[in-house]
């Protein structure tokens, strides 16, 4: 700990050009937060985020493990409060779901969960939602296991990875391997568009009521998301881990976000203030991504794994703020301060 201490003196406070300063003092709940358990899933990612300022404090972060004061110390004395783009934020919530399964197709089991295809380019425009749904991948032995629900699939390509619990009590753990090349489309917002929602009642569970109350209406409308998500089987990870993020990292429930890497550094510590029935003031860590996350005041947070962190994650979408932890010493591109937010 006196290693930490002593090495603070070396950091340099750098204030960003056109940056607005966020002092500790102005972050709602700073104080209360847990600080621990946030080095403790920054730590996790740090040294994956490369450059010469960013090395020193994760040798340092590594000494600040002691208390949830030596932790809040480690935050304060490194890191300068960075408030980019314009709030309010808006909050989402995703999870990993656990859905019943199989390796094989049989009557209960019909709807697949596809491997990346040996044809797909990153990057490029490939077949379509509705086109894969209509049978373009078939007899190519893509499928990795069938769940029940075309709606769980669904979902589950929202968030981009999964258990599947198999009838023999294995658990098949799935992750991201790669889209279609189409961006996502929001099936809330053509809902309320058409009249069905009010754009408050969006939720998960909402557009699965739709869907199963009438399924040939139900498929025509999730097909309206052209964006369509391939999976791989992630082996050795711990049932209690949790999937894997965009750093190839497992993230951790209600501490780490996805972002829009174009406006915050994956790895980087975030504070979150999120307004609404469930207000949430945490420190959390961008480490992973998201199709629908865009912009500098946009975040997704994880909840877990199963159906109550579903429900938890379904249900949240709310406004707030993020603003960013930047090391003193390392100056975000000034750019990013005159670019607004995309929502």
């Amino acid at each position: 700990m006196r290693a930490f201490f002593a090495a603070i003196v070396v950091m340099v406070l750098a204030i960003p050009v056109g940056a607005q300063e966020i002092s500790f003092s102005q972050l709602h709940g700073w104080q209360k937060d847990d600080h621990l358990a946030a080095l403790n899933v920054f730590q996790n990612s740090c040294d994956r985020l490369g450059g010469s300022a960013w090395r020193p404090i994760c040798n340092l972060a590594k000494d600040a493990g002691e208390s949830r004061e030596s932790a809040r110390a480690f935050f304060e004395m490194l890191f300068q409060p960075t408030l980019i783009g314009q709030p309010p934020a808006l909050f989402t919530g995703y999870f990993e779901p656990a859905l019943n399964g199989s390796k094989t197709r049989t009557a209960r089991f019909q709807h697949p969960l596809y491997a990346r295809p040996k044809d797909l380019t990153d990057g490029q425009a490939y077949k379509t939602r509705a086109q894969i749904e209509a049978g373009a991948l078939r007899g190519q032995g893509l499928e990795l296991a069938w769940v029940e629900d075309p709606v769980d699939v669904f979902f589950m390509h929202i968030q981009g990875s999964g258990r599947i619990v198999l009838p023999n009590g294995q658990v098949l753990r799935l992750g991201y391997a790669g889209d279609n090349g189409y961006g996502y489309t929001a099936i809330g917002n053509e809902l309320v568009r058409r009249g069905v929602l009010k754009e408050h009642q969006v939720s998960a569970k909402a557009i699965q009521n739709f869907v199963r109350a009438d399924p040939a209406m139900g498929e025509r409308l999730l097909n309206l998301n052209p964006s369509y998500v391939f999976f791989r089987h992630i082996k050795n990870l711990r049932p209690e881990s949790g999937p894997l993020g965009a750093m190839a990292l497992s993230i951790t429930p209600h501490r780490s976000i996805a972002v829009d890497p174009k406006f915050v550094r994956l790895g980087a510590p975030v504070w979150v203030e999120k307004a609404g029935a469930n207000p949430i003031n945490r420190l959390m860590i961008a480490q992973d991504t998201g199709g629908a996350i865009k912009g500098a005041q946009r975040a997704d947070i994880f909840f877990g794994t199963g159906a109550q962190a579903g429900e938890e994650a379904g249900n949240l979408r709310d406004a707030g703020r993020m603003v960013q932890l930047w090391p003193n010493d390392l100056l975000p591109d000034p750019s990013l301060f005159a670019v607004q937010d995309g929502g």
